[in-house]
């Protein structure tokens, strides 16, 4: 018998996806800080899914667990392990990494396996996998992926438990005692001061103070940006006038605080003042262009275009934000400020084309076709300057560390140096990590938030979009945007790494070649079809990156750009247009992918497999993804069969459905295993009778664990093609193999006829008012065709309209809405509509407390009906796209464990507080 893991049977998943969420709001110290990477996966969600997949499920071990009680006891106790395990502050909490090991080693005779993720990407998987104790293996086609990953598993462990070599360290600080990776943050803090120190004796003067006014609090301030606008003629002949491109003129909109820029003309020229309060004046561009706020004339997009590309498009500044006694100091721009900008380009700026991207690369079309153009000369000048003396403070660092006695072997990172010159080696690349971070902060793509006041990085999402008015952060003040704010992170990232001398290994690999691995782990997050260009977007980073390190890892930065051919996303440009070719190029590379990876795993451990289940094509059956199809298609035809499907959320439950779209969980973790080689086939017929057998349960054990209404279209995609992958192939009537996307057809009626089923086991009442809901909503419909659906169901309508569910008078009928109908339960014991839609409106009015006060009373098996009603109805109205009314259902169900809990507390209560009369 295959010994079931944990992860194949049950997980704490409300605990799970509560932590990934979380997680979007660490800041301080995450691996996520220490260089930008797109759709990173949560790092809890990662450790929670290697642990799982290592750890048997207690079902598995009737030898030791011989009863279901005794293994439901065991299965809560491991639960309470992994719970502990996903919290951000246990991260590092060696007794609770401890608790995890020792059931590691427990499930794997004492020899855990090596682990593999050949697509790396931000490192999460690689990383939780160190933190686990395993030996990891990250590869990756991208060179900043491929270095992210360096900088997480490969190089701190060299260096663990090492004090800090820098000269002030030595001397102010005992040497001992530095566990992990403190003594390397300590001298990436050094050395990037002495960066800043030095940059300022350069290029100091080109960021001038600016002086205050008495009122303003005199004196000088130090500037923290500049606010641009870029400019074009007025196309008017008979205006002409130079006018600004801005989005919005308010610099400020914080409550008591408001400021903006008002555009003042005299003499055929422009110029800004700063006043106090909201602008009244509109921005001067909008979706569909641009318009002269001189002489109204509309400018259409094509005309601005042209001009850019002709260089006729300018700039000017507008206004200067500036570091005050008590806060912000908004300032109209002087001519010093002016003429300080006005700067010749550096020589060694980094040359390279921005890829043609559609949609997320747009600065192409203005003429920003090259990565400098991005830049401001002056914003070019910085970043020259600070990459230009990354080299130096690693040769200082070098230096420094001989002097402290580490040895001097002359052996580098790339030839496997543990000595000195490694070691400089690697604060230079964590110095580059930080200079990048300034190029996402310090181009002219970024703009300034009136909301937050402060600085918006050119990557708020994954693009780099056209940017009207611009801000240009000061790399030397002490607000964001400054260079020793980026030191800081990255230090702080990097002293809380996992304490391990257990290094990694991370390389530049092509996931569909033979990287020679064998019986190991395999868990991997996949390019997502067409949604994100990864090498596009990156290049952005790497011409810096290989500016600083290409001495350091010269075959990592052997190419001017990004490798691109062979990237793994199905992307029309590359493919002449077509779209066809770009879908096969991905389906044919992600079966060749998976079928490396069948040759990689062991047998007697799952491989996991992320997938952003988010795109749709639209189908004669209904909507199928082509990316989901085309991975699930890839692992079938590799030789796994699928045991189970996890719905990872990365969401509070109060943003997982977008508006307009049925959103769904933010992943979909596949757990695999090798199918048998003589896996026998079946038919369609024999498929279906297995489905209905197989799925209804387990869609009942689901609901039962409380998965979120959401994502239990996902997770039944687990036990629905786990019947369908454990056969070789499966056979349609006529003889033809059935493809995976008539069997999710398949598993999508299946989960419908379960819901069926369950709404036909409610009461009459219930029944009818689920059909009305489903065909008309709240909508009026004729008393005769909703009479006929009632003698159907044999109800009344009538009756329906004393229980207060329903409105029927001069020849109409309709449901009534949740704030129409009676507020206090039990009004009609038998009405299990009525329940859940009374709970559902205390739901959205009261939140938790409101529903557990009206349950406190309520003594009735119908509230358990209730919540799978509201199952019901979130598929009906996510089916219909009423995102709203699929919201409300999917936020009770998901508090229904609070309610319980809650409600049961106040029926505590109630003998005491009785007792008080």
């Amino acid at each position: 018998m295959q010994i079931k893991k944990l992860i194949e049977v049950a997980l704490p998943l409300d605990k799970i996806n509560e932590a990934s969420a979380r997680e979007k709001s660490i800041r301080h110290g995450h691996p996520s800080t220490l260089h930008l990477w797109w759709a990173r996966r949560p790092l809890a969600a990662a450790r929670a899914v290697l642990w799982a997949s290592l750890v048997d499920a207690p079902s598995s071990h009737p030898e030791l667990f011989p009863t279901e009680e005794e293994q439901n006891k065991e299965q809560e106790r491991l639960f309470k392990i992994l719970e502990d395990l996903v919290v951000w502050e246990n991260s590092n909490n060696q007794k609770v990494l401890e608790a995890a090991k020792t059931e590691i080693l427990r499930y794997t005779n004492g020899n855990p396996p090596e682990l593999l993720d050949p697509f790396a990407g931000g490192g999460a998987i690689p990383l939780e996998g160190q933190r686990l104790g395993l030996k990891v293996h990250a590869h990756d086609l991208n060179p900043v992926a491929v270095m992210i990953n360096k900088a997480m598993i490969e190089i701190p462990p060299k260096f663990a438990g090492k004090p800090p070599v820098n000269p002030q360290a030595r001397e102010s600080l005992s040497t001992s005692g530095y566990a992990g990776t403190h003594g390397l943050a300590e001298d990436v803090r050094y050395y990037g001061q002495w960066m800043k120190q030095e940059a300022y004796k350069k290029i100091g003067h080109l960021y001038p103070k600016v002086k205050l006014t008495e009122k303003q609090g005199g004196g000088e301030a130090t500037v923290i940006a500049w606010i641009w606008a870029r400019t074009v003629k007025c196309p008017n002949p008979a205006c002409g006038y130079t006018i600004p491109l801005v989005h919005s003129f308010d610099l400020s909109k914080k409550k008591g605080k408001e400021w903006h820029i008002e555009t003042i003309y005299e003499d055929g020229k422009i110029r800004f003042d700063v006043i106090q309060g909201r602008s009244k004046k509109e921005g001067t561009v909008d979706r569909r262009g641009a318009r002269c706020i001189h002489c109204g004339s509309p400018i259409k997009y094509s005309y601005i275009r042209d001009e850019s590309c002709a260089y006729r498009m300018g700039s000017t500044l507008m206004a200067i934000v500036a570091e005050g006694k008590h806060g912000r100091i908004y300032l109209r721009p002087d001519q010093i400020q002016v003429d300080t900008a006005k700067v010749s380009l550096p020589e060694d700026y980094p040359q390279g084309e921005l890829a043609y991207y559609p949609g997320h690369l747009n600065t192409r079309v203005y003429g920003l076709d090259e990565f400098w153009k991005l830049f401001t000369p002056r914003q070019l000048t910085a970043l020259t300057t600070f990459s230009g003396l990354v080299q130096e403070a690693q040769q200082k660092a070098e230096a420094d560390a001989v002097a402290a006695g580490m040895s001097n072997d002359h052996l580098g990172l790339k030839d496997g140096g543990l000595g000195a010159k490694a070691y400089g080696e690697a604060v230079g690349v964590y110095l580059a990590f930080s200079v990048d971070k300034g190029a996402n902060l310090w181009s002219s793509i970024c703009s300034w938030m009136n909301d937050r006041g402060a600085m918006r990085e050119t990557f708020g999402r994954q693009a780099i979009p056209m940017t009207w008015d611009y801000a240009e952060a000061n790399p030397f003040s002490n607000s964001g945007g400054n260079f020793l704010q980026f030191i800081e992170r990255t230090a702080d990232t990097i002293a809380d790494f996992p304490i391990t001398y257990m290094t990694g290994t991370a390389i530049q690999a092509n996931a569909q070649s033979d990287c020679g691995l064998r019986s190991i782990m395999v868990s991997t997050d996949p390019p997502y079809y067409d949604n994100i260009g990864y090498a596009d977007l990156s290049d952005f980073f790497y011409v810096w990156l290989r500016q600083a390190l290409q001495d350091t890892y010269p075959g990592l930065f052997s190419t001017m750009l990004v490798p691109k051919v062979e990237e793994l996303i199905a992307t029309p440009y590359r493919h002449e247009g077509s779209v066809e070719k770009a879908k096969d190029f991905f389906e044919n590379g992600m079966i060749h992918t998976c079928q490396q990876i069948y040759q990689y795993a062991r047998e007697d451990i799952p491989i996991t497999i992320y997938y952003a289940y988010k795109q749709t094509d639209s189908s004669t059956n209904g909507n199928i993804s082509s990316g989901w199809e085309t991975m699930l298609n890839a692992i079938i035809q590799a030789g796994f069969t699928i045991t189970g499907t996890w719905p990872v959320r990365t969401e509070s439950p109060g943003r997982m459905l977008s508006h307009g779209t049925n959103a769904l969980a933010s992943s979909i973790v596949l757990v695999c295993r090798k199918r048998p080689q003589n896996a026998p086939q079946t038919t369609r017929r024999h498929l279906v009778a297995e489905l209905r057998r197989e799925l209804h349960p387990a869609l009942r054990k689901l609901q039962q664990s409380n998965i979120a209404p959401v994502d239990l279209a996902q997770a039944a995609i687990g036990p629905g093609m786990a019947v369908y992958s454990k056969y070789r192939r499966v056979l349609e009537a006529d003889g033809t193999v059935m493809s995976v996307r008539s069997a999710q057809q398949l598993i999508n009626e299946e989960v419908d006829g379960y819901f069926n089923e369950q709404a036909g086991n409610l009461d009459s009442g219930s029944r009818f008012c689920v059909d009305l809901y489903m065909q008309y909503a709240y909508n009026d419909v004729k008393f005769g065709e909703a009479e006929v659906l009632a003698n159907a169901k044999n109800v009344s309508i009538p009756a329906l309209v004393d229980d207060g569910v329903l409105y029927a008078k001069a020849g109409n009928v309709h449901l009534l809405e949740r704030d129409q109908l009676p507020q206090k339960l039990g009004i009609c014991e038998r009405n299990v509509w009525l329940l859940t839609q009374q709970l559902t409106y205390a739901m959205q009015q009261q939140g938790i407390e409101g529903c557990a006060t009206m349950l406190a009373d309520w003594y009735n098996s119908n509230t358990e009906d209730a919540k799978d009603l509201a199952y019901r109805l979130y598929t009906i109205a996510e089916q219909k796209k009423w995102t709203e009314e699929a919201y409300t259902y999917n936020a009770l169900v998901v508090a229904w464990p609070d309610i319980q809990t809650r409600a049961a507390e106040l029926k505590a209560q109630q003998p005491e507080q009785m007792n008080l009369f």
